[in-house]
Parts: C-alpha cells; structure tokens; sequence
C-alpha cells in the first residue's frame, strides 16, 4: 500500500478538502471518494479515458480518495454528467466522483508520485496509439479494421423477455463508457444503437457479446459496427438516452431519430417492450425503474431480481446476486367447484411449458405448478398473478417447493396431481418457437390459428357463443385465413375460452390453437 506520508497527504488533503462537499463550479480537477484500497492508479485513470485525456492523478490511499485532472473543462463536465446518472464502479464498489476546488493539480514535490505518473504515461500511449488506429481505419475506409466506429447496432433474437435500454447499458458499459443508446423495432425485431466513448470499447464489446444469450437460451445478440459515427439523440426516456446531457427533454416517449440517421436504417418503429402495458413487467422482476446501473442496487431490489435461469445464463447480470428462485408455482384463491389441473396445464401452458400440477388435497383453492424452469415461472406469475379465474382474483407466486411430489402407488389422490411432462401440448418444447416472441398478457382478444381451411367466420363465433361467450367481433387475417383475431366481452372471459378451446377438435385433422392477442380488432 503506497500511501503518501501522513503530514503531505493530510496537508494537501485539508486543503484540497475545505468545501469539497458542497457543488463546485466545474473545474478539470475531479474529486473521487469512496476509492477501495487495493485500486490501482490505472484503474482510476480509465474513469477518466473515454472523456479525454488525463493529464494528472493524485491518489489518497488512506483516505480512499483520489484526484485526477482531466486535459479540458469540458471534458471533466462530460464526465461529471455522465457518472451522475450511471454511479460508476471499480472493484464491483461504487465511487463517488464530484468537481474539485483545485483548478489544476500540482504534484510536482509530493512523494510517492512515480507510480501514478508511470501509469499516466502508459495508459496515454495505449489510448493514443488507439486513436490512431480508429484515425486511420477511417481514413482508410477499407475493409472492417477493429475500431473503425465507436457506433454498434445490436439486434435481439429470441425476444422471450423484454430487453430494456437499462439492461443493454448494464451489459454493454462493462466494455467501456456507453455515451448513448436508441432503441427502436425494425422488421419486427427489436434493436438498438449504442455508441461507446472510444471505438476500441466497441470492438472488444462486438467481439466477446456477439451470439451471446442474454438470458438462458433466449434474447441473443447479435453485435455488429454501424455505419453511423455518431447517434444524434434528442429525447432522454425508456427508447432513446444521452448519458451525458441530462437535460434532454423525455419527448412523449417517440425516439425521434435525426434524417441522416433514418436513411441509415430506414424508419424506426417504436417499441415499448414486446408486450402492450409491459410496464408491470419491469418491477416484478425488479429493474430499478429510474436507476441506469442495476449495480446501484445490490440485493436491494427485494427477493424477486432476474429469473435465475438468467442467472446460470452464460452472461450474469453483473452486481446482481442470485436470488433462490425455484421453477414451482403457488397459484392460491383458485375457486374450487370450478378448478382442475388440466385447466390450470393449458392456462400456464401459454407462458411456459407445465411439468406438473398439484390441487392441494385439503385446500383446493391453492395449487402447485411445476414450470419447466424458472425463467417460465416468472413470466407466468408476472402475467397471470391477480388475474380473474372463475370470478375469483387469483394470486401467483414463487413457491419454496424445489418440485411437485407425485402421489405414491396406491395413495388416495381424487386425480388432484398430474404429470404434463410428456404432453404433445407444450407450446415452447422447440427451442426457437415463434411461440416465444408471441407471449402477451391476458387480453380480452384471442389469437386463433391451425384453423382448417373450410371453416368459416360463422361457425368459429358460434363454437364460442354455445360454450357460453359474448362474442364481440371477429376477423380472419387477410394473408392467412389459417389464423384469426375474436374479441369476447372481458379479459375473464377470455381466460376461460382459453382454457376450455384451445386444442378443439375443429375436425380434418386441425386442433385449435388459442392464444391472447397484442392486437384488438
């Protein structure tokens, strides 16, 4: 531990202290507290690198604070906003970073200052041997060269989840400083631009995330450089963020993409999350709303952070802890003259594929649900918990139950217990489904498709209407009169045809698939 000797580093400490609390005028001095110990000098300076360069440190190890000094005011400012709304980390700790009193550091007579000038020397050559490069792959305008631009487009496969703009940031900024992010849908995929401080942060982020899944076995990246330099960002809001102007306007939530940047890739759609009303969605799972960096939250966000199956995933979250989230559902407040387990299989069956389900023998109106893992689990509880099921608002949790127990031969069961595990009705057994992109929250409009050719509108409203439904509308889609749209008088309602039609038997070989809509007709 080189710290500085008690009388110098306790003399330029009062002094550079006085005040340093309260908000100071800008100034190219940066004061960093709450530094851990065992941080090197180089470490602190890349706090600094993406914003430009730094032209002096000074690090307080026994007080765990340092100072670096940036080439321009500007610079610092950028870097003062930027860190104000993403707390930057070093070591998984946050450090708090804030303007000095001091408009330029002198070092010159204090001990201990080879190292952090030897560490300024080495990372200024790195990072203008950098630049250089990103200079002359420019110039060049040849093949790819690594750093050619500091702009990525990342397009979202297997879309199962709702990938968030935080969640991109989290990911994304553990490859160097993420300046601004636009996200938006094209040919109905979710994507985003993301423009990193220095093309170097770029070319290794496009190298170690591109393939890789977000979350187990689904939300795949696929990383590749933009043909954009620079993203032009006008609203901050849950689309489109500017991490270092915090006093963009939030629009009414339209990214608005500048000209040169829609003949890039042609008109965004927007895109909210892939579900309709998914706010919900975001704090059952426990997203920091507001906060940019989930780090910001350890452990805070309450038992329920990201589906552990994300957790095992080959990318964690990182500064997220696994939390025990088991696959087995607690469904409770069921209405029990009405309930069965093939009922409960085909409803959570839209949100995951069942294994097992088990009406509790002494109270019917609870149940377990075994889901094929936990990031299925989650989703069902998040879409179906408080739900109306047979008049009765339904609750759904994750339960400490690791399994469902089957009945041993011979106990007394009353068929309340049954293994789905093998059901040819599993929507998600293909990895890949379509199906995983089609997953909405109970609508009062139902999906119909595997319709055979012959049926006709008529008897498709009449099926619903004698099973005791208000049909509301109804409509075939025009390219494919193998699917179509019915709308019936309530969400419950819905819940229920869903239950007692999907798998019909509309004869010549066709079982009805129902599913709910994000569309109304």
């Amino acid at each position: 531990m080189s710290s500085s000797t008690p009388s110098t580093a306790n003399g330029t400490d009062s002094k550079t202290y006085k005040g340093e609390r309260s908000p100071c005028d800008p100034s190219r001095v940066l004061h960093i507290r709450k530094v851990p110990i065992e941080v090197s000098e180089a470490e602190v300076i890349s706090l600094g690198v993406p914003f430009g360069k730094v032209t002096n440190l000074l690090m307080l190890k026994g007080k765990n604070q340092a100072f670096i000094e940036m080439a321009s005011e500007e610079a610092a400012i950028t870097m003062v906003n930027y860190y104000t709304t993403a707390t930057p980390h070093v070591r998984n700790q946050p450090v708090y970073i804030q303007y000095s009193n001091h408009r330029e550091l002198k070092t010159d007579n204090l001990p201990n200052q080879g190292r952090a000038q030897a560490a300024l020397q080495a990372v200024n050559a790195v990072h203008s041997g950098n630049m250089t490069l990103s200079g002359t792959a420019t110039a060049s305008d040849g093949g790819m060269m690594p750093g050619q631009s500091p702009v990525l487009r990342i397009i979202v496969e297997n879309l199962y989840y709702p990938v968030s703009l935080e969640v991109l940031h989290q990911i994304f900024s553990k490859f160097g400083t993420v300046l601004k992010i636009i996200t938006f849908t094209k040919n109905n995929q979710f994507q985003a631009l993301l423009q990193y401080a220095d093309p170097m942060n770029a070319h290794h982020a496009k190298v170690a995330l591109d393939g890789q899944n977000i979350y187990n076995g689904c939300c795949t990246l696929r990383v590749e450089f933009s043909k954009l330099t620079s993203l032009n960002v006008k609203y901050n809001n849950d689309k489109s963020r500017d991490f270092t102007r915090l006093d963009l306007p939030s629009g009414d939530g339209q990214p608005t993409l500048d000209p040169t940047m829609q003949t890039a890739f042609g008109a965004p759609g927007i895109i909210s999350s892939p579900y309709p009303g998914a706010a919900g969605f975001a704090p059952a799972i426990g997203f920091p709303q507001a906060g940019l960096s989930m780090q910001a939250m350890p452990g805070a966000l309450g038992p329920l952070t990201i589906p552990s199956s994300a957790m095992t995933g080959r990318m964690t979250i990182h500064g997220m802890a696994p939390t025990a989230i088991h696959s087995v559902l607690l469904v409770s407040n069921l209405n029990p003259e009405s309930i069965s387990p093939h009922g409960l299989f085909i409803l959570f069956g839209v949100y995951g594929d069942v294994h097992r389900v088990k009406i509790l023998f002494n109270k019917k109106e609870n149940a377990l649900i075994q889901m094929a893992d936990a990031t299925q689990a989650q989703l069902a509880m998040s879409h179906l918990n408080g739900q109306r099921l047979h008049g009765k608002v339904i609750r759904v949790t994750i339960s400490k139950h690791q399994t469902v127990q089957l009945p041993r031969e011979g106990q007394e069961d009353q068929g309340l217990t049954k293994d789905f595990s093998g059901s040819p009705l599993h929507r998600f057994k293909k990895p890949g489904s379509k199906n995983f992109q089609n997953i909405f929250p109970p609508s009062a409009t139902l999906h119909l498709s595997n319709i055979p050719p012959s049926t006709t509108d008529d008897f498709l409203k009449d099926l619903f209407a004698s099973s005791g439904y208000t049909v509301k509308a109804f409509k075939f889609f025009q390219k494919d009169r193998k699917m179509a749209l019915i709308q019936l008088g309530s969400v419950e309602e819905a819940i229920q045809a869903l239950i007692d039609l999907h798998n019909h038997d509309l004869g010549e070989n066709h079982h009805l698939r129902v599913s709910f809509s994000k569309s109304t007709i």
